[in-house]
């Protein structure tokens, strides 16, 4: 499916706006029943996947990072990948190009949070040949 002006145009009102169906619905002049079904069909095809966020700006005493990951074998890539993603502490693991084969974004609840995902938990995953963390101290923007 590909999305038409109308999709694009609900899809940015989520991203940007996060409203509800009836106040899209009201800004493009449709009934929510229309946002509704589309809705649907983009979720259904796969186009758009709705989540929660998490926004550690405004949770106290947690720390956001992001780990980057050399693999031993690229060919175990999703593998390992979904490996990683079952963690409790993983909000994502995604495929990279350059220097790394995967970029793991997770939240603890400490510096010690943080050491033990990586001696313990990380460190239990076989076929990872290196890595690099990078603690976020403030995000800008907003997630896609």
């Amino acid at each position: 499916m590909q999305p038409d002006e109308i999709d694009w145009k609900i899809i940015e009102n989520i991203r940007e706006e996060h409203k509800n169906n009836n106040a899209i619905a009201r800004d493009l002049g449709v009934s929510e029943g229309m946002i509704r079904q589309r809705l649907k069909k983009l979720k259904d095809s796969g186009v758009v996947k709705i989540s929660g966020l998490i926004n550690p700006d405004v949770l106290e005493n947690k720390m956001l990072a992001l780990i980057a990951a050399t693999l031993v074998d690229s060919s175990k890539l999703t593998e390992i990948s979904e490996r990683i993603s079952e963690f409790d502490e993983v909000l994502s693991v995604s495929v990279s190009t350059g220097r790394y084969d995967i970029m793991i974004e997770i939240l603890v609840e400490s510096n010690k949070g943080l050491v033990k995902f990586l001696t313990q938990t990380l460190s239990s995953v076989e076929g990872i040949s290196e890595t690099e963390t990078f603690v976020m101290l403030k995000t800008f923007g907003k997630y896609v």
